[in-house]
């Protein structure tokens, strides 16, 4: 147990060097950091937004939304479905109280229609209930309803992807280590330490960014608009550049969904402010073939069922690509193209609470978790070393070197840094301090067996470590427990915990041994003043 090898003195020398360089960048002025490479100060670690300040927003799903959208959706695949050969003839798709309906043309294609309808609809969970229910009334009219547990599963999954858009967009910011959490059954919790004014992170999370490129209706009645009417199988969107509504097709003919990269540029023409697109290789196509089939018509493009423009289309349009104009500043052109970039939000989000932390505040509370961090270290080196001496000043430099591990490993990951992960902190000189005194006490009693000083302190050693492993191994399973059902503030906490519980094993088994081993090896005392 006392037998150190000149490589692994190195490794555990080396290991402590190595994490105290990696502590060193968040301790240094920004002045300081300012100067130097980007490697160098890339470990850093982070701090959470009840330390550093920044900005809380409480976001709400419209979850009628997704209703809406579902059955807009179902429209246009019915309507495309039906094309497909052998064709079943159809009469105009009706949309009314969340439910749409239409006629065959043909009674005998009634069942060739239930079979095309058939696989357009899924079982939900393990009941097997359809989300969708087919009747047909009068022998040739279909009614499609969405049925609740559709529904419900759809405002699931819409929430979980709204998360993961959410989070994109954040990340597309620049902030670091944002904490996006669900909360409850449709509402997002988002906290962005280090971002003081919400305004531009409200702009961005409350845009659906939901982009579409439909046909113009041509063939609309001026005064019909409006009145906000539309011929059938179109509809009425506002149109703010033109100061009037415009009729446009309800078929999308391209979504964002089919969109590979969004950026802001600049009208080579003109100098203003523009968003470009390009669509990925369906898009493309797709974008071609409209185009040409198209030509000398003019389409719209929306954003969030609003039209932003509606050029004509002059010529067949190549290359998968085009640029959307419509009065852009430069940061309404780039939230738009992040917005664009990072996905359309599959249900509109709303505001519905949002504060912002003062950095004084995140800084009275670094001061008192770090004063009740010296206060306690403090007292328990004094005493250690009071009572076992020697071995409590070995004690004493662990505890030192624990606080150096724990920095250097968080900040190689880049972690996160709240108030109760301060209080994950000080608990783990704690955890450290009980390993040596299982250890020193355990010496203590095979000294009074009597043995000689290194085999009480090999057997001290050897003796104490399987009940140290074994009890650090319930407090490690515990952190991973709180870490994986956990969420913000005690995720912090369990991650703290867990490294602090892992470097604390190592300095008080292996560190302090190093220490004692090459104590007993120079100076070969005939006893221990323990």
């Amino acid at each position: 147990m006392l037998d150190f090898p000149r490589w692994k003195v190195w490794a555990v020398w080396l290991t402590i060097a190595v994490c105290a360089l990696l502590a060193v960048p968040t301790f240094l002025p920004a002045n300081v950091k300012a100067g130097l490479p980007a490697w160098v100060t890339a470990p850093q670690i982070n701090l959470g937004l009840d330390l550093a300040g920044g900005s809380y927003i409480l976001l709400e799903a419209d979850t009628d939304d997704v209703a809406t959208q579902r059955v807009e959706t179902m429209r246009d695949t019915v309507q495309t479905d039906m094309r497909r050969a052998p064709r079943v003839q159809i009469g105009d798709i009706s949309v009314r109280d969340g439910r749409l309906s239409f006629m065959v043309r043909d009674v005998s294609q009634v069942d060739a229609a239930r079979e095309r309808l058939l696989p357009l609809t899924a079982g939900v969970g393990v009941t097997g209930q359809r989300d969708w229910n087919i009747e047909v009334r009068d022998s040739t009219r279909f009614v499609m309803t969405p049925t609740q547990a559709g529904i419900e599963q759809a405002i699931e999954q819409a929430m979980g992807d709204a998360t993961e858009v959410v989070r994109r967009r954040i990340d597309e910011l620049g902030t670091r280590e944002p904490t996006i959490i669900r909360s409850g059954s449709n509402r997002i919790v988002v906290q962005v330490p280090g971002l003081s004014d919400p305004q531009q992170l409200k702009a961005l999370l409350g845009r659906t960014a939901r982009l579409e490129f439909k046909l113009v209706d041509v063939n609309a009645d001026p005064q019909a608009l409006a009145k906000g009417q539309a011929p059938i199988g179109s509809e009425v969107l506002p149109y703010p550049t033109a100061g009037a509504p415009i009729a446009v097709k309800r078929s999308t003919i391209i979504s964002g969904d089919q969109i590979a990269d969004a950026r802001q540029e600049y009208d080579p023409q003109t100098g203003a402010p523009t968003v470009a697109i390009r669509f990925n290789a369906q898009g493309g196509r797709r974008f071609a073939q409209v185009t040409q089939e198209n030509v000398g018509k003019p389409f719209a493009i929306i954003i969030d069922d609003t039209v932003i423009s509606a050029p004509n289309i002059n010529e067949r349009i190549l290359g998968g690509s085009a640029s959307i104009s419509g009065g852009f500043t430069v940061e309404s052109a780039n939230e738009l193209a992040i917005a664009l970039r990072s996905g359309k939000l599959p249900v509109a989000l709303r505001v519905v609470e949002e504060r912002t932390v003062s950095a004084e505040l995140g800084q009275d509370s670094i001061d008192k978790g770090v004063l009740a961090g010296i206060v306690s270290a403090i007292a328990l080196m004094i005493f250690m070393i009071v009572t076992y001496v020697r071995f409590g000043i070995y004690t004493s430099i662990s505890l030192l070197v624990n606080a150096v591990l724990i920095m250097g490993i968080m900040a190689l990951f880049n972690a996160t840094l709240t108030l109760p992960g301060i209080a994950g902190f000080v608990l783990t000189i704690g955890a450290a301090v009980d390993a040596n005194v299982l250890i020193n006490e355990r010496i203590r009693e095979e000294l009074r067996r009597p043995r000689a000083p290194i085999q009480a302190v090999e057997f001290g050693y050897k003796e104490a470590s399987t009940a140290i492993f074994d009890a650090n191994l319930t407090n490690v399973i515990s952190a991973a427990i709180m870490f994986a059902f956990g969420s913000g503030p005690i995720r912090g906490f369990a991650v703290v915990l867990a490294i602090g519980i892992v470097t604390s094993v190592f300095t008080g088994v292996t560190f302090t041994r190093l220490l004692a081993a090459d104590y007993l090896k120079r100076s070969r005392p005939k006893t221990l003043n323990l």
